[in-house]
């Protein structure tokens, strides 16, 4: 099964194939080609033809075999036959401009692999038509195969979009089988039908629960989704164990779509351990982009949990890697081409994307946790550095000490924030740890977090009991800053704007 999403609205045939075998001289229509057709259409889907054939002979064709007049045939392209040496103009990416369509709407079913060629530069969904013998799969003209109209037709659905309401059961049966879930703590596995997830937890002292929605992010949502949750989860000194998530995609949703999202969900559980228990799954008005809402569970020792509570007075505040990890991997992979118009080199735009490997703190959470200095851990999550630290302080009773020229910024996360007048201590940043860590312990925890390839560093100290951050820069006061709302969403909101 694909994990690549896409949507499609028009399935371009070539006739020779997978609608015709050629008798004769002639093109016999498929009696399951007329199924197919018949379907699409009622469906709202719309069909046409590509081939390198003339389009006299393509318009005839359809009309004969599927009774569609030129003006139901939608588009019908003719490549004619490719010439050595002259690089012609790409019929899709044309054909979709005059009909103000955009290519990767089209899904091109071609048993040509010249056909196949265009298709895929174009941007559309190229589907090879293989019935006789599997082809050389060295040479990647197309997306996806199929070898009979079973197959093309589950393609076509993965691709269609969705009404408003549930997953439909036989969708949902069949994403879900095809994962195994092997964690011998899980009773109740996730099933049609099944609206609960029952896990074992005789064996453990404490049960730590942790939800989190992922609405800001579209691209690698799923990663989002498990690491953000995660991420909490580990800050208590526990173990990850349990996920369940609310999936809602906008209407109009293909099933290829929330299937990649389902990959990617299992993907980073299995990555990090952790068993996806259920859900739900829905396509709803009630939201116009996907929305991933994560409840996870773990579990740890009652001796070893974390609680901030215990931070006193003379505690180092230690923070991991730097400010807005993970706002700049959102920013470079939802607002990349308005940072390119903007000056960003493509080079610099890639290496802020590939900010999105650094958002776990796990392994470095999991490191403090061993630590017997450390007396709090904290997530930098919405609302950035600036409100995570003001949490931290609240949470843990206890005022904070902060030098705002010791907090990294990554050099790319400056330009980012400099190109679009954003402030990185208020930019969302799952990714950094903040750790509040016994004095006589902290250079060992430092050192130890080096050694395991996590940058560190020290920016301030726990002061008086109370709550509140004060700021300092060059040993002097300076004003600490807040900020309304995270500076992502203020973001987001300007662009919608306009």
């Amino acid at each position: 099964m694909t994990h690549k999403p896409f949507h499609i609205t028009t399935v371009l045939f070539d006739p020779e194939g997978p609608l015709a075998a050629v008798a004769a001289g002639r093109w016999a229509p498929r009696a399951a080609a007329k199924r197919m057709v018949a379907t699409l259409r009622a469906r709202g889907l719309g069909v046409g033809v590509a081939s390198r054939h003339p389009k006299k002979a393509l318009l005839d064709f359809m009309n004969q075999a599927f009774q569609m007049r030129p003006a139901d045939i939608r588009p019908c392209i003719s490549l004619g036959a490719p010439r050595a040496g002259c690089r012609r103009r790409n019929a899709f990416q044309t054909t979709a401009k005059n009909t103000r369509t955009a290519p990767q709407r089209y899904m091109v079913v071609s048993a040509d692999r010249d056909v196949l060629a265009l298709a895929k530069d174009a941007g559309s969904v190229a589907v090879e038509w293989c019935t006789n013998g599997t082809p050389d799969s060295s040479a990647a003209v197309s997306d996806y195969r199929a070898g009979d109209f079973n197959q093309l037709r589950r393609l076509i659905r993965m691709g269609s979009p969705l009404p408003a309401g549930k997953l439909p059961n036989d969708l949902l049966k069949e994403f879900l089988g095809e994962f195994t879930f092997a964690d011998p703590a899980l009773l109740i596995s996730p099933g049609v039908g099944e609206d609960i997830a029952a896990v074992d937890v005789a064996r453990e002292e404490v049960l730590v629960l942790k939800s989190d929605p992922i609405t800001f992010a579209t691209d690698a949502i799923g990663q989002y989704a498990v690491l953000v949750n995660a991420n909490d989860i580990a800050t208590a000194g526990a173990l990850p164990r349990w996920l369940l998530t609310t999936l809602l995609f906008p209407v109009g949703s293909t099933p290829s779509c929330i299937w990649s999202v389902v990959c990617e969900l299992m993907e980073f559980c299995r990555k990090w351990g952790i068993t996806l228990c259920g859900g739900h799954t829905e396509i709803t008005d009630a939201v116009t982009r996907p929305v991933v809402c994560g409840m996870m569970a773990g579990s740890v020792r009652k001796r070893d949990l974390i609680d901030k509570r215990r931070m006193r007075p003379g505690d180092r505040v230690l923070l991991t890697k730097g400010a807005a990890v993970e706002g700049t991997a959102i920013i470079a992979r939802e607002l990349g081409a308005r940072l390119r118009t903007l000056g960003m080199r493509a080079e610099e735009i890639r290496s802020c994307r590939a900010f999105l490997d650094r958002i776990s703190i796990i392994p470095e959470a999991q490191q403090a946790a061993r630590s017997p200095g450390t007396s709090a851990m904290h997530d930098v999550t919405e609302g950035g550095i600036a409100t995570a630290l003001e949490e931290l302080s609240a949470a843990g009773g206890c005022g904070l000490r902060v030098d705002i020229d010791r907090i990294p910024v990554f050099p790319e996360t400056r330009s980012i924030c400099r190109l679009l007048g954003v402030h990185p201590l208020g930019l969302i940043g799952s990714g950094s740890l903040l750790i509040c860590c016994r004095s006589k312990h902290a250079d060992r925890l430092e050192g130890d977090l080096r050694r395991a390839g996590v940058q560190v560093t020290c920016i301030g100290e726990v002061a008086e009991k109370g709550s509140g951050v004060r700021g300092f820069k060059s040993g002097r006061p300076a004003r600490w800053p807040r900020f309304e709302v995270d500076e992502i969403a203020r973001l987001f909101a300007k662009a919608d704007n306009g």
